[in-house]
Order: C-alpha cells, then sequence, then structure tokens
C-alpha cells in the first residue's frame, strides 16, 4: 500500500486538532498588514480581529508561491509515495494555480484537488480525502470520491458588511448587491463553480441567520445532511445561534463548530457566520 502525504491550505479552517487526527500538512497564507506581514498561524483569530478592528488600512493577503509548494511537495515526498493536495476554490484565490506550477514537477506523484468551496468547506473535502487514505485506497480512487462530496457539499454564509469583499476583490456574481446593502445583512452561498453568488439577504442578522437555515433546507430537498460544520468570525454567539438553528432544522448534531481563520476573515470581516454541509 503506497503512502499517501495530504496537504491543504490554511483557508480550510481545519482546528489544530483535527489537522493532527487527520495528519494534514498545511500550507499557510500570509496576511498583510500595513505594518507587518503574518504567516496564517502566527496570529490566532481572536488576536487577529483585534487587530482588524485597529486598524484603518484593510489588510490584503497572498497565497504560497509555487516555490513554496515545490519544496513542501519535494520533502513529503522523501517519506511518501504521493501527495494529494485539496485546496480554496481556483475562484476565489491563485492558491490552487500555485500548486498547479508546483506539481508540474512531479508527474504522476502530486494529485490535485479544487475544492471549488472556501473554509470549512474545503475543510470537509480534506477530512473525507483522510478518511480515503485510512482506507488504503488508491489517490485516482480518493478524488474519485472527492468528486461526489463535491457535488454534494454546500456552503452558505452571512456577513454584516459587503466592504471587505468589496476591497479584496473577492465579491463574484455578488457585486450586484452593493448599491442595494446599506443597512443590509447580505446571505451569500459558494456556487457549483467556486465564486460567491447572492442567496438571500435581511435587515437584522438574526433574520439573516434565519434566511442561511432556509438555504440549507430547500437544498436538503430528497437528501439527507450526513455533517455539519459552523464558523464564524468574531461572532461566537450568533455562530451558535446558527449551530442549534442547523441542527434542530437538519437534524444532525454539529460536528465542528470553530472560527474563521485570518486569511478568510481579511475578506468577509468580523461578524461572518456560516456553515458547510455535506449530504448524502
Amino acid at each position: 500500500m503506497k503512502k499517501i502525504a495530504l496537504v491543504t491550505d490554511s483557508t480550510s479552517d481545519l482546528t489544530p486538532e483535527m489537522v493532527e487526527q487527520h495528519n494534514v500538512h498545511v500550507m499557510p497564507l500570509k496576511i498583510n498588514f500595513p505594518d507587518q506581514q503574518y504567516v496564517d498561524g502566527e496570529l490566532t483569530s481572536e488576536e487577529f480581529y483585534i487587530k482588524l478592528a485597529a486598524t484603518e488600512k484593510l489588510p490584503t493577503t497572498s497565497q504560497p508561491a509555487p516555490e513554496e509548494f515545490s519544496k513542501l511537495y519535494g520533502n513529503l515526498l522523501e517519506d511518501y509515495d504521493e501527495v494529494l493536495s485539496i485546496h480554496i476554490s481556483s475562484g476565489l484565490s491563485g492558491t490552487f494555480n500555485a500548486a498547479r506550477l508546483a506539481a508540474e514537477e512531479y508527474p504522476g506523484q502530486v494529485h490535485l484537488v479544487d475544492s471549488l468551496s472556501i473554509s470549512l468547506g474545503t475543510g470537509i473535502m480534506v477530512m473525507d480525502a483522510a478518511k480515503g487514505i485510512a482506507k488504503g485506497l488508491s489517490p485516482g480512487e480518493i478524488i474519485q470520491q472527492l468528486g461526489i462530496t463535491r457535488n454534494n457539499l454546500e456552503t452558505v454564509f452571512t456577513l454584516d458588511t459587503l466592504e471587505y469583499l468589496q476591497k479584496g476583490g473577492r465579491i463574484g456574481r455578488v457585486a450586484g448587491m452593493v448599491g442595494s446593502l446599506l443597512n443590509i445583512k447580505p446571505v451569500i452561498r459558494v456556487d457549483d463553480d467556486g465564486i460567491y453568488v447572492p442567496a438571500g439577504k435581511a435587515r437584522s442578522r438574526q433574520k439573516a441567520l434565519a434566511t442561511v437555515v432556509d438555504v440549507f433546507v430547500k437544498q436538503a430537498a430528497g437528501r439527507k445532511a450526513a455533517l455539519l460544520a459552523v464558523a464564524h468570525g468574531a461572532a461566537a454567539e450568533a455562530g451558535m445561534m446558527l449551530k442549534e438553528q442547523l441542527e434542530s432544522a437538519l437534524g444532525i448534531k454539529c460536528q465542528v463548530f470553530t472560527q474563521v481563520g485570518p486569511v478568510i476573515g481579511v475578506h468577509t470581516g468580523p461578524g461572518t457566520i456560516g456553515a458547510a454541509v455535506l449530504f448524502q
């Protein structure tokens, strides 16, 4: 049985416990504040949101260079036979393309998967891949399974404001909502192409959370929820509300409850609350 190394990037928002449990190798992105650059992981989510609130100029993010991926793959291939590398949607970041360029140096050894998702949506795919590795499946078999997982995965979130997405240039098809969203909470879905699309809007956080639940309930038609993961950006109380509402509506216990990491937080801002659900 071949040894397979599992790689993702820090936007998957896996908790340290999940990284250790599933033996995941995480390639960090970078957060660029006006006064300092941080490698993702140097700041906790709590520290990041405090710093974000205190800065006048919004930070930016930068993806890993192909050379960084190449070095990681090369190091892993000294101990593993093959590498399976799963990353944030190519429609939202250039990270996947950087990994693809690096993988060209290791033909047949490095296998890439575009999650077409973000945050815990990507994280769910990574955990699914880890299960496949534990079962002794080949990279091809795991990638085939991940295609099914991706087709049954829904990621939906609400924001306090579209300001961060707009300034960060990650707004996708949500751009048309900007002019009409004064004091309105947008609800956004990651679509099948791995980009943001409008899924609703509400005049309060409470109604926005109800809209998120409604979107998931509609997506559940004819399907059963198999895994629920919830994340928030400096909004633990609202995150817990969404968790409890989704557990009730979908008839499933939440398996992951965590904070949105700094890289995603740069583009979504504080007050982000969302979930990823795997259906079957």
